[in-house]
């Protein structure tokens, strides 16, 4: 039996340009979310809840940077990896959530149009484009490296296009007079969220529930173990991920004996990294397979050795 495991820790390189994203995203999120109100601005209150998706999606990748360099020990044996998916599950919630409120206030706002003061909100989205504008600069030099930076610096990207559509509504609102323009700004914000929302949720839950990595075929893994020489049977095979992008592996290769289990060991290893993004592994070679049931191999073995027991030593 061979273990290998990959216990990379994250660079700390981008972290600085993170807090900085995260405090000017942060502060705007709540000037202009007291702006939407004062102003009687549904886009803004809209563009506010989406800017929450952004702080949330900063704060997450800080907090797996952070998280990940906590030393494991043998009450959390993964560490707290699995942080940064519950953060992600509630934040998933609590937008939908906000979503739902925009859009219920959406068609009460049909139904009694208000006053928007749109230079106001002209003058609050502009500033908010700004704030977009410098956390993607801030973020970018770091995106192609990091998949939490990437995911950040693409939630704050989508942010700049409602910002965008704020400031426009509100030109348009301060040029024809046409109030209603406001809530369909919100209503397009509100349905943009939610999608992304849904996703972040699915992904979540996927991963809470250990299973397959996105884009990772447990089969195309088997097939590609088994179609190595000397391999007879791959069994037993679990692929989940721990965290974003932090993809586990164990399996059971069975072996003809002509071949060195460390060199088919090394074997596997290259093509789980190579093909399938896989770097945290356990294998487990047998000359002949063991006997296994859906609990698991030697589930019946140790029935047989232990009758009566309910917990498997």
């Amino acid at each position: 039996m061979s273990t290998e495991h990959s216990h990379s820790i994250p660079s700390t390189q981008n972290e600085r340009a993170l807090w900085f994203a995260l405090v000017l995203t942060s502060t705007f999120m709540t000037i202009e979310f007291g702006a939407g109100l004062l102003m009687n601005s549904l886009a803004l209150l809209s563009d506010a809840s989406h800017m929450l998706t952004d702080a949330s999606a900063l704060a997450i990748a800080l907090a797996a940077m952070k998280t990940a360099r906590r030393p494991v020990d043998f009450k959390r044996t993964y560490g707290y990896h699995r942080f940064e998916i519950l953060a992600a599950a509630f934040n998933a919630l609590l937008l939908f959530g906000v979503a739902i409120y925009i859009l219920y206030e959406a068609y009460e706002r049909f139904r009694s149009p208000v006053e928007i003061h749109s230079t106001g909100m002209m003058i609050v989205a502009g500033f908010g484009l700004a704030i977009n504008l410098i956390s993607i600069r801030l973020l970018s030099s770091g995106k192609d490296i990091s998949l939490n930076l990437k995911g950040a610096y693409l939630e704050v990207w989508s942010d700049m296009l409602g910002s965008i559509g704020v400031l426009i509504g509100g030109i348009v609102i301060r040029y024809t007079g046409w109030g209603w323009v406001d809530t369909v700004v919100a209503i397009g914000i509100g349905f943009w969220v939610l999608p992304r929302t849904w996703i972040l949720l699915k992904e979540s839950l996927n991963i809470l529930l250990e299973g397959a990595p996105k884009g990772i075929d447990a089969d195309e893994i088997r097939k590609a173990i088994a179609a190595l020489s000397g391999v007879v049977d791959v069994h037993d095979l679990h692929v989940w991920v721990l965290t974003s992008s932090k993809n586990s592996l164990t399996v059971h290769v069975v072996q003809n004996g002509q071949i060195q289990s460390d060199v088919l060991i090394s074997k596997i290893r290259e093509i789980l990294a190579a093909r399938f993004q896989v770097f945290h592994s356990t294998i487990q070679i047998e000359l002949t397979p063991c006997e296994h049931s859906a609990d698991g191999c030697n589930f019946i073995d140790h029935r047989k050795k232990y009758p009566g027991s309910t917990d498997v030593p």
